[in-house]
């Protein structure tokens, strides 16, 4: 009648109480079976030391060996420990391997006119400096002073020339690249001309690119180290000036080595070279590996909408870009992206403004894997060793006076020669790898189980069957035992008697 009433209880909980009602119909083990399963999992387990405590009949060697496996136990413990918290720290190591090549890509390289702008545009608009310094702002963030020279004038021209493209403007009157700034193209003992550059704006104004990225396909490749791109600039400094008030006060050629899946990056990065000088560059290309988070900091998911490539000079122009349209409602010319081209006016009035805001408050930032820009997970570089000497010697003075018709104090002021080598025909490789894998972990930590305690993942599986079975019987015991423990409503004299005729049983 009790066990009837107690199944009733139990049907009406549900789920827990299907539970209950299954497990109070199973036997309850006695002590002495409790005792013989003990007994058999420790005379048979594959955990070393148990057998020994349970079958020696000496007091003495079953203390000893029991301090034994806890002794162990204590420190396969701290073992496993000491490695679960030196894999959470997502330790890494630098590897670099140097691999030689028959053919190695070569590097796009931008040129720029440290001149940025013609002498007679200027002479007519000299207002184009303080103009071209608040455009180019989005490439090198700069202060634009109140008190500079073409202040005022440039504020009033703003005012009343909204429709004027600065960027048509430099383009035609800036630096340009044909015969007569070009004198010589050398790549790899083929000749090549203004034809096999792109034109890009930078804060130098009109700059142009050898060997870019437009066509995958046809990127120049060289097979002989010490050999490849050498030119022959003429910065003519009659033609192209620019204003010394604003620290433009060199003459010669800027030039940046870069890969040409990137877009160029001059802050901090240019190389120069003066006017009567050789410049020979020798490079190596070097690639480095990221991991991603949390052993590095590179993040594979981001994709750029307009570079195919990612980096962190075009992630932070799509960031900028980003701002400046959803703030000023247009996009610079000097960022990527499509929309409506920003006037002068709102160069000056919000683009420049949110340049400040997005520097001040941090909203591009580049670097970790939580930036806005973090490292990219593989990237090629190329560091770059540079040496000079006086161009031309005095008898090469002499015989380009003769052929180029100019006067050698003309030549000594305006012409720049460059050179631009592979110093090997290979590449370094630096690659951050995990210190600790997965398998390397579980092969740690099996190890040490296996040194201190002769255990396996069958020994677990082992263990895990004893804890089971034993919270298997406690259960019952609590299903069964407690209920009766607990005190009821009175029950009739016959009712006591069969519950007494049933605990006898």
């Amino acid at each position: 009648m009790e066990q009837t009433e107690k199944t009733k209880v139990y049907a009406e909980k549900g789920l827990l109480g299907k539970i209950k009602l299954w497990l109070s119909k199973k036997p309850l083990p006695s002590p002495t079976d409790r005792k013989k399963f003990d007994h058999d999992f420790a005379i048979s387990t594959s955990f070393h030391g148990l057998h020994n405590i349970v079958r020696n009949r000496s007091k003495i060697r079953k203390v000893i060996w029991l301090v034994v496996v806890l002794g162990s136990v204590s420190l396969v413990v701290w073992q496993i420990y000491s490695r679960l918290v030196n894999y959470f720290t997502w330790p890494t190591t630098t590897s670099v391997e140097v691999q030689y090549v028959e053919k190695i890509e070569f590097p796009a390289v931008t040129f720029c006119n440290l001149n940025r702008f013609q002498t007679e545009a200027v002479a007519k608009f000299g207002v184009i400096f303080f103009l071209w310094n608040i455009v180019s702002k989005v490439l090198h963030l700069q202060e634009i002073r109140a008190n500079s020279t073409g202040f005022k004038e440039a504020i009033d021209f703003l005012a009343s020339q909204q429709n004027f493209s600065i960027a048509e403007f430099v383009r035609k009157n800036g630096f340009y690249l044909n015969n007569s700034t070009l004198l010589k193209c050398d790549f790899f003992g083929k000749p090549c001309g203004s034809q096999d550059f792109a034109h890009v704006f930078t804060e130098y104004g009109n700059c142009f690119t050898f060997n870019h990225g437009e066509n995958i396909e046809a990127r120049e490749k060289v097979s002989v180290s010490g050999r490849g791109l050498s030119l022959l600039f003429n910065v003519n400094q009659e033609e192209f000036t620019d204003d010394p008030t604003l620290d433009f006060v060199d003459a010669g050629i800027i030039f940046v080595i870069h890969s040409p899946k990137k877009v160029p990056q001059f802050d901090g990065l240019g190389l120069s070279s003066p006017v009567g000088m050789h410049a020979r560059v020798t490079i190596r290309q070097v690639k480095t590996v990221h991991q991603e988070y949390p052993w590095g900091e590179c993040n594979p998911n981001i994709k750029l909408q307009t570079f195919s490539t990612y980096s962190t000079s075009g992630c932070l122009k799509e960031c900028q870009a980003r701002h400046i349209e959803k703030q000023c409602g247009c996009l610079p010319f000097l960022l990527p992206g499509k929309g409506i081209e920003c006037d002068l006016q709102k160069f000056y009035n919000c683009v420049s403004p949110t340049l400040d805001h997005i520097e001040v408050k941090g909203l591009c930032t580049m670097g970790t894997h939580n930036s806005s820009c973090p490292v990219p997970c593989e990237e090629t570089e190329y560091p770059a060793t540079i040496s000079y000497s006086t161009f031309p010697s005095r008898k090469a003075l002499k015989h380009l006076s003769k052929k180029l018709n100019q006067s050698q104090k003309y030549i000594r002021e305006n012409l720049v020669n460059i050179e631009i080598n592979y110093s090997d025909l290979n590449y370094k490789i630096t690659q951050q790898q995990k210190a600790v894998s997965v398998s390397e972990l579980l092969a740690d930590v099996g190890g040490q189980l296996g040194l201190f305690c002769g255990a396996s993942m069958i020994t677990i599986i082992e263990i895990i069957e004893y804890i089971f079975t034993n919270f298997y019987w406690i259960c019952l015991l609590f299903l069964l035992k407690i209920p009766e423990m607990t005190p009821g409503p009175h029950l009739p004299q016959n009712h006591l008697g069969n519950k007494n005729n049933i605990e006898e049983c």
